[in-house]
């Protein structure tokens, strides 16, 4: 029988067969966001703790309503407004918050490595919901729900990953999960944001976007991380989207009935064109509906047992 482990730290730590086990069950979980009532009898008396040291919208939020609809007890911690702001260390801020026994801690970093830390210290299970540019995998598990969603599989299909490669943990998590379930994949940016070592990933990195997207099957935009770069990667945010931004051109390339993903934030007219965003190629709300979905699952298989 397949079963995860204590804690989802990474994708590079799941095997195809979990990674369905994630996707499948998270089908049912979809249903219960769908009902008049959307909650679960599921995790009631059991306690998620969000630890957020990173600002976030999409998954803070999907992540305390997965656990509502889940019914458990759930506490959102920022680090802005925690002990953080007192010079508390995350292994102290770890061990106050194991002292009240809670089952899950979903953590969200700057620094890479730091829930395989808590983790390690730690009973509660751990799931990481960001760690630094090293991972985000539950991103890459609600990626590859939407597409299996729309394309009925992810064997066989050309993944485009397009943007600021180097300092972004979904590309990371992204092609780890994509390779592993069968996916073509294909890296397109600047070569200042694209790992020398990218190729040992097993990607093709195709240094024009119109090359890169030839018969694509998906369009996975990334935004251009600031907060992460150290002095300027490119000339200029209007030249950057002359040549990597994605518009209508651009997407005669791909497949007539190519999608168009983006993790979010997006920023309008940079990485992506307003009018492809609003057209129907674009599925990141249905992103954002399975993100819900993929991280109640999440949830169920790892304290819900």
């Amino acid at each position: 029988m397949v079963m995860l482990g204590k804690d989802l730290l990474g994708i590079h730590d799941l095997t195809p067969d979990q990674i369905s086990l994630v996707l499948d069950t998270a089908l049912s979980m979809k249903e219960v966001s769908a009902r008049e009532i959307k909650k679960v009898p599921t995790l009631r008396g059991k306690t998620v703790i969000n630890l957020f040291y990173e600002p976030s919208t999409r998954t803070r939020t999907s992540f305390e309503l997965a656990g509502k609809r889940l019914s458990a007890d759930v506490i959102n911690i920022s680090a802005g407004s925690s002990s953080v702001v007192k010079g508390e260390t995350l292994e102290d801020t770890g061990r106050n918050l194991q002292a009240m026994n809670p089952d899950l801690i979903v953590l969200r970093h700057a620094s890479a490595g730091a829930p395989q830390l808590l983790a390690k210290m730690l009973p509660s299970s751990i799931i990481n919901a960001g760690d630094g540019a090293h991972e985000h995998p539950t991103q890459a598990l609600l990626d590859a729900f939407t597409i299996r969603e729309r394309k009925q599989t992810l064997q066989g299909l050309t993944v485009v990953i397009a943007g600021d490669i180097t300092h972004s943990r979904v590309a990371r998590s992204n092609i780890d999960l994509l390779l592993k379930m069968g996916a073509t994949v294909r890296v397109c940016g600047p070569r200042t944001m694209v790992p020398l070592y990218i190729e040992k990933m097993g990607v093709t990195f195709v240094p024009r976007l119109e090359e890169a997207i030839e018969g694509a099957d998906v369009i996975m935009m990334l935004r251009i991380q600031m907060e992460r770069q150290r002095g300027s990667l490119f000339p200029s945010i209007r030249e950057y989207s002359r040549f990597f931004g994605l518009n209508r051109e651009k997407l005669k390339h791909a497949r007539d009935d190519v999608l168009i993903m983006h993790p979010g934030p997006v920023n309008r007219g940079v990485e992506i064109s307003p009018e492809l965003l609003d057209s129907p190629y674009t599925i990141i709300l249905d992103q954002v509906t399975n993100g819900v979905a993929i991280r109640m699952a999440l949830m169920y298989l790892l304290i819900g047992k």
